[in-house]
């Protein structure tokens, strides 16, 4: 199964028309839009049609731009600032078509609103300052309280200091004092730092000054001209006026709160207009036409024309489609759009975890995630907590508004679940504990468990061969499907040949079939190469290292004994938390027992989901993609709002 087939569509319409086209498109999301004027194939025939393509006009996008930027700030501030009892509204998702979404954008009216809460927001940071200011002032003031000369009295024959110096020095300044006459006061004193004032006369300030200095003291300043204890008082009175005021604007921000819907939806609409100035960038113009070039699946183009012609007459658009060239996809320029059914489409996200398939590559996707859904069911095998999943899953699809790709991401749960409850009828297990009945007993039948999780092992690891294959003969390579898929069949069959008959059945016919078979595709494997390669000895040498590799297939048998481990461990977690709770008494068992078992469970099925998604998916990515999958294609990227909030509807979902 390959990837969707892609074309490259151009579209030429009136210039006048370009916003509803572009509105249209990306309300579809369905093509992905080009970079016209940076392709190089391009230029040829932009230099013929469009030799003086306008610039750009990026006013409107730097209006919607700044617009943006004081609608996340004015949602910010009622956020942070407005009263914690008021509670916030904040906008349900829902699901919108584009229309409906930006004909609810009223300029006028948001950029009213925005300059009411942008006033609101310079008094709250005037009001803040202003108690930065004051309570600097009254730290200031408190040092020095027991000071009481204001600094307007001035003196013919005195003057005062205010200084600081450390607990160290103290002894030695304080001995100059007593020995110069100076009047001094210790006004604060803090864990390393001592605060004092002196009061000297006027002819000797020099010299004390420098005395002072030399012993380390600091001269301190008043700010405020005014003696620190009227300062102190009035610091308490303006914080006092100003705490009164602050608490009166956190109640008048907090009743935004109610409007923090209406910034959202607008942060939404501006998010979409933003992204459509920004496509207008890479289009090509004339003073009178436009030019929009996108990738678009072939399929989706009579929609798209559809939908077009509702609004316009055909004869005011002219549509071109073109398939890819050579180059652009040797090139890895053309983007994959997967395309699966419903039940698979989930699993696609496994699959651009790991890498998307380039454009003529394979998708794996279909051919991975029955193996995933066997594997990830295996690995956590209890039917309660299977139930739980499909419950949760369900109710979040169908009850709970949710962003496009978390649905996604809940139905590739949901679906997994009913794996996830069939593995747990078979080991017989809900919530640890047994069923009446067990087709397998995970703690006697542990050896049938682990041969079955081989034999899905090696039933993976043969289809991945076979698509080593298949992908080969797709490009009629049809030595390297022989190299890289079949002869590793032939290796593979022969060698459980020789197993089966040396072990099992003591037949020298099926043992000696095992080895002709087994050493025939190990030939091929080392002699294709020579015949590959231009180099002989190279290319000998190149399958000897090829056929090394079987040591490879080895720890991939043994990476498929994980299925059975992590569905044992995990019974078992559960039945010894089962155990735990039992052994308390009765009166616990039934009270703090019935929440710790809670508890404990609810961890156990944390645990258990984490290692079935990360090791099930780790058996794909290793042992089964590295058999016949590369990766490393171009993500198609549709054009599109960015659904922060809103999740935009398109025609087809109707």
């Amino acid at each position: 199964m390959v990837v969707n087939p892609i074309s490259k569509l151009s579209i030429l319409a009136k210039k006048a028309q370009q916003d509803t086209i572009l509105q249209m498109l990306q309300g579809m999301q369905s093509v992905e839009m080009e970079d016209i004027l940076h392709t190089q194939e391009n230029k040829e025939w932009l230099e013929k049609y469009f030799p003086e393509n306008p610039t750009f006009d990026d006013a409107a996008l730097s209006e919607y731009s700044e617009q943006l930027t004081q609608v996340r700030e004015a949602i910010s501030f009622i956020r942070n600032h407005g009263a914690a009892k008021q509670k916030i509204r904040t906008l349900k998702r829902e699901e919108m078509d584009i229309l409906s979404l930006e004909n609810s954008y009223d300029k006028t009216k948001l950029s009213h609103f925005l300059s009411d809460i942008k006033d609101l927001q310079q008094q709250w940071e005037k009001t803040d300052s202003s108690l930065s200011y004051w309570q600097e002032a009254e730290n200031w003031a408190g040092q020095w309280q027991s000071f009481d000369v204001d600094p307007e009295d001035d003196s013919q024959f005195t003057s005062f200091f205010l200084a600081r110096a450390s607990n160290e020095q103290w002894e030695d300044i304080q001995s100059y004092l007593k020995k110069s006459k100076i009047y001094y006061e210790i006004n604060d004193t803090q864990k390393n730092e001592l605060f004092f004032s002196g009061l000297f006369l006027k002819t000797e300030e020099a010299a004390i000054r420098k005395q002072l200095n030399e012993l380390g003291v600091l001269f301190e300043q008043n700010p405020y001209e005014k003696s620190p204890k009227k300062m102190l008082a009035e610091a308490k009175d303006e914080q006092s006026r100003l705490w009164k005021k602050q608490k009166e604007m956190t109640k008048q921000i907090g009743k935004l709160k109610q409007q923090v819907s209406y910034l959202q939806l607008n942060e939404e609409i501006l998010l979409t207009k933003i992204q459509r100035e920004k496509a207008k960038e890479n289009l090509v113009r004339s003073n009178y036409v436009v030019v929009i070039r996108s990738w678009i699946a072939a399929e989706d183009l009579p929609q798209i024309k559809d939908e077009l012609f509702q609004v316009f007459n055909e004869n005011e658009l002219y549509f071109s489609l073109e398939e890819p060239t050579r180059p652009q996809i040797d090139e890895n320029r053309v983007p994959t759009k997967l395309k699966n059914k419903a039940l698979i489409r989930p699993f696609e996200s496994l699959t651009s975890m790991y890498a998307m398939p380039k454009y003529e590559e394979i998708d794996p996707t279909p051919w991975m995630a029955p193996f995933y859904f066997v594997f990830f069911g295996m690995m956590v095998a209890d039917t309660g907590y299977g139930l739980i999943i499909l419950l949760a899953s369900t109710i979040g699809l169908h009850f709970i508004p949710l962003k496009r790709n978390i649905k996604e991401f809940l139905r590739l749960f949901q679906i997994l679940s009913f794996s996830i409850i069939f593995w747990g009828l078979i080991y017989g297990s809900v919530f640890g504990a047994d069923l009446p009945f067990q087709l397998l007993n995970p703690t006697e039948d542990f050896m049938t468990i682990f041969m079955i999780s081989l034999v899905f092992g090696g039933i993976q690891l043969f289809t991945g061969l076979f698509l080593a294959a298949k992908e080969n003969i797709k490009k009629k390579d049809y030595l390297s499907a022989v190299r890289e898929g079949f002869s590793w069949h032939g290796i593979l069959i022969g060698l459980f040949m020789i197993a089966f008959g040396t072990m099992l059945v003591d037949s020298e016919v099926i043992k000696n079939s095992g080895i002709v078979l087994a050493i025939v595709n190990a030939v091929l494997i080392v002699g294709i190469p020579i015949i590959q390669s231009k180099s002989k000895v190279g290319g000998f040498f190149s399958g000897l290292y090829d056929l090394y590799g079987i040591t490879g297939y080895i720890g991939d048998f043994v990476s498929y004994s994980r299925l059975m481990a992590l569905g044992i461990s995990g019974g078992s977690i559960a039945m010894a938390f089962n155990l735990l709770v039992g052994t308390l008494p009765p009166v616990a068992r039934f009270t703090i027992g019935i929440v710790l078992l809670v508890i404990l469970q609810a961890l156990n099925i944390f645990l258990s989901m984490l290692s079935a998604y990360v090791h099930a998916a780790r058996l794909q990515y290793v042992e089964y993609f590295g058999k016949f999958y590369e990766g490393g294609g171009k993500v198609f990227q549709p054009f599109k709002t960015d659904e922060k909030y809103i999740n935009i509807r398109k025609k087809s979902e109707e």
